[in-house]
């Protein structure tokens, strides 16, 4: 991504780096970021994924008395429980941002994410899941999200 109209539109932000001739994700990252924030963002790139009771879970949305509640209202559907636990809005990433994103934004995340959770899953369960990654084709941007299923699992509502 080195367009800078592209850059201005996914990062509106670097509009404060007019002075920067050559601007890239990079360069503005190396003005702004921190190791803290990398590190962060890594568990959001590149998450822990871990397999409990037959399924394939990320570590950051799991627990065991929430689960057990989603396999009892499921009625132990398994592929239920691992669509709910393991779905995320994209637009809940990041609730207390001043700007919304916009639709462009939030494809770029959810196509970006997608690819980076899906080598993840194929690199420590070869062949096992696939990542989901549903946009809402309304106006509202609350209805895109990213899931992790098996593939032995049925697609929920199946």
């Amino acid at each position: 991504m080195v367009n800078p109209e592209q850059i201005l539109r996914l990062i509106p932000e670097t509009q404060n780096f007019d002075w920067i001739s050559e601007l890239t994700p990079l360069v503005w990252l190396q003005h702004v970021g921190s190791f803290g924030q990398a590190i962060a963002f890594s568990d959001l790139f590149w998450p822990d994924f871990i397999e409990h009771d037959g399924c394939i879970l990320r570590m950051g949305q799991f627990n065991e008395a929430n689960y057990q509640e989603w396999l009892k209202s499921t009625k132990g559907d398994r592929g239920a429980v691992e669509a709910v636990i393991n779905h995320t809005h994209l637009t809940d990433l990041f609730p207390h941002q001043d700007l919304q994103p916009t639709r462009e934004q939030v494809v770029k995340l959810g196509s970006i994410l997608k690819e980076m959770w899906q080598a993840k899953l194929d690199r420590d369960f070869p062949g096992r899941c696939y990542v989901s990654f549903y946009q809402h084709q309304g106006h509202s941007l609350d209805g895109f999200e990213i899931t992790v299923l098996q593939a032995s699992h049925p697609r929920p509502g199946q």
